[in-house]
């Protein structure tokens, strides 16, 4: 899914690499062996499912009608944003942070300082 166009920007994450468990159209983005983000198309558009803080999640999903439930996901934790041009590019980025620091912050403690030391808070963490 080399078009996709959130692909750079999530391979970009630290550590983060791309796997295919369930065929070659569907992306799942994973920091060791956590998912933060799929990818996938239905219809000609692409789509996004991210994880999200359950409060926030919410809050998206009343601002932009491209932001759903996450589509087969735990529909608190999880948002499919269908990248229709609706939704501006650093809004889409910011939520990918988000994710990521979100499976980031569920590591253990041990886990975490090491990936603060290589790569440092402020690649890690949203701002």
């Amino acid at each position: 899914m080399d078009q996709f166009p959130f692909r750079k920007y999530l391979l970009d994450k630290p550590e983060a690499w791309e796997d295919f468990p369930f065929g070659k159209d569907v992306s799942v983005y994973k920091i060791d062996k956590k998912m933060f983000a799929l990818s996938s198309s239905s219809d000609g558009i692409a789509n996004l499912n991210l994880k999200c803080d359950p409060d926030q999640a919410f809050i998206l999903r009343d601002i932009f009608e491209s932001v759903v439930p996450g589509y087969h996901m735990n529909k608190r934790h999880w948002n499919t944003i269908y990248l229709d041009g609706s939704i501006p590019r650093g809004e889409i980025e910011r939520m990918i942070d988000h994710s990521y620091e979100l499976v980031v912050k569920a590591f253990t403690r041990k886990r975490r300082l090491s990936l603060e030391l290589a790569h440092g808070v402020d690649n890690l963490y949203c701002k």
